[in-house]
């Protein structure tokens, strides 16, 4: 059999996974939409020794990858797939995902869909985190409930996979800005319905973007770091008050990502951040077995005392991260002596799992 060509849509990380395949002797491949190639087909192309891109694939949509032609191309071509955040929003159908994409996937396909959440009898990322006994926000089932200062998670209108989030302290504000929401067209009432309302945090937020290997079945923490978003940066900024009046005069503010900043922690988080890494391991395991395959990040707060900082985690993501610049903080390099990527790391398991004729333990 031919060396397994390393492949992934182009968005999100592609690049992160790229370049960490071609360190560890992979060839790579990204598919792309027409129209939006040039990122992969020229300025990361691989040639004379720069570039991590070996060979484009296109598709007219990044839907068509459900195609039997396309997959049959990826077959032929020894393809493994390292699917992120990206793939999940373009297809938008985990039960295609799971059943009617075949080619070899690197991590647990099964997993993936518990990144959202309200999926009713399905295991989403509360259920994982109640049988871990991680600790999240409160939740209030009823907006009457509201007694503190509180986030409202709802989805965005034209872009479903984005965030229309707005903050509340009371149901009267929350009343309010749910119909200015309405009105403006940030959400529907059916994505209202699928909402989680949750105490907001205050804290410090910090990323801790794991890797878990079924080969060594060991825990490594590959990198922190925290994100940017869209206007939220700029309004928080504000006062007080232009904040207040920014959002009566001009509209919502934007949870969507725009880029990310690496971060550390102190040495006495790293215990307890570890703790609840293991912790989720273990709880996937149980409930979608075989568990967590490689990177996954929990999206945290770091609380003040008293008695001491605490760690509670607002979201999950079960798969590759979108933070490229993790390979900045010092924690892989701890461990290996080198700063790795979550790309490379995940060519290293790859590589350790051919040589070990492994594979099975990798790919779902």
């Amino acid at each position: 059999m031919s060396r397994p060509t390393i492949t992934v849509i182009g968005s999100h990380s592609a690049l992160d996974v790229c370049r960490g395949a071609k360190d560890e002797g992979f060839k790579t491949l990204v598919i792309v939409e027409k129209g939006r190639d040039k990122t992969y087909a020229q300025y990361f192309k691989s040639k004379d020794n720069l570039g991590c891109v070996d060979e484009i694939l296109y598709v007219e949509k990044f839907k068509d990858i459900l195609s039997d032609k396309v997959q049959k191309i990826l077959k032929i071509k020894n393809c493994i797939f390292i699917p992120h955040r990206s793939f999940e929003v373009y297809i938008n159908d985990y039960d295609a995902i799971e059943k009617k994409f075949n080619v070899p996937m690197f991590g647990n396909r099964r997993l993936l869909r518990c990144e959202e959440r309200g999926l009713g009898n399905g295991i989403d990322q509360y259920k994982i985190m109640d049988e871990a006994r991680i600790r999240y926000p409160r939740q209030f089932k009823d907006p009457k409930d509201i007694n503190t200062f509180a986030i409202v998670k709802v989805l965005e209108k034209e872009r479903g996979f984005e965030r229309a989030n707005f903050l509340v302290k009371s149901y009267k504000e929350y009343l309010s800005k749910k119909e200015r929401g309405l009105k403006r067209g940030d959400f529907t009432e059916e994505q209202l319905k699928k909402s989680v309302i949750e105490e907001f945090v205050l804290g410090v937020q910090v990323n801790f973007n794991f890797f878990y290997s079924p080969i060594s079945k060991r825990l490594e923490l590959i990198g922190t770091d925290t994100r940017r978003q869209t206007n939220f940066e700029g309004v928080y900024r504000l006062s007080w008050p232009f904040q207040e009046a920014y959002q009566i005069a001009e509209g919502k503010i934007h949870y969507e990502e725009a880029s990310h900043v690496a971060v550390t922690v102190l040495e006495s988080m790293l215990e307890p951040a570890f703790e609840i890494g293991e912790k989720f391991v273990e709880a996937t395991k149980k409930l979608l077995s075989p568990g967590v395959i490689g990177p996954f990040g929990l999206q945290t707060m770091i609380t003040p005392g008293p008695p001491k900082k605490d760690i509670i985690v607002f979201d999950v993501s079960p798969r590759f991260p979108g933070s490229p610049g993790i390979s900045a903080t010092p924690y892989s390099n701890y461990l290996y002596g080198k700063s790795l990527s979550m790309g490379r790391r995940v060519a290293i398991e790859i590589k350790n799992a051919l040589a070990k004729k492994q594979l099975s333990k990798i790919l779902t």
